[in-house]
């Protein structure tokens, strides 16, 4: 199946994928950043795979630059777009053009800690576990069916950069295992609230 991958940052993520592209019967197409700086950018080009930079600033506002990342996706009819680290709030106008073809990880257990610093905001409710979200995007941030989720204890002596650490080592098995679902089929958003596992509720 053909994906487009978006990325803002390092790209942990994206590499795990790559690592696992064939296993989880996935083509990826571009992987698109808006940070011309984004190191994920050279993960993509040592795999050989299509990248370009779309550059916020050239834009008067948010829709016209989801109005050129749409026509740019769609120049690899993509059937899967994946957030692999991207930091940018997609619009209602990009979200309901691709919907129920989204896919995001979010480190939290959502609906707990969506947005950003979740780490560091783990620690300061005095949480005891924490871990990570696979989910559809919709439009309202952090808010699409849950997928599948992993937790991790949080220990007296872990920080924002240990929980992090852990976060991302699991994020890097749990988001290849999700995608592979979506590629075989067995993964749909049926509406807003509803995400089936093959043909079930989950």
């Amino acid at each position: 199946m053909k994906a487009v991958v978006l990325i803002s940052g390092n790209g942990s993520n994206l590499q795990s994928i790559i690592d696992n592209a064939d296993r989880i019967d996935l083509q990826i197409s571009c992987v698109i950043s808006n940070n011309k700086n984004a190191f994920g950018l050279k993960r993509a080009e040592s795999s050989q795979i299509r990248s370009c930079t779309i550059d916020p600033e050239k834009f008067n506002s948010k829709e016209s630059f989801d109005e050129e990342l749409i026509q740019k996706i769609n120049q690899f009819n993509p059937e899967l777009i994946i957030l692999a680290g991207y930091m940018r709030i997609l619009t209602p106008l990009f979200v309901s053009y691709y919907f129920g073809k989204i896919l995001n990880i979010h480190p939290s257990l959502l609906p707990k800690f969506p947005g950003l610093n979740t780490h560091q905001r783990v620690i300061d409710a005095s949480e005891k576990i924490h871990g990570v979200s696979v989910h559809f995007v919709t439009e309202e941030l952090d808010c699409g069916p849950v997928v599948k989720q992993e937790i991790i204890d949080v220990e007296s002596t872990d920080n924002a950069q240990s929980l992090a650490a852990k976060v991302l080592e699991i994020e890097h098995t749990i988001y290849p295992k999700v995608i592979h679902w979506y590629t075989q089929g067995r993964l749909k958003l049926t509406n807003n609230t509803n995400a089936k596992l093959d043909g079930k509720l989950i």
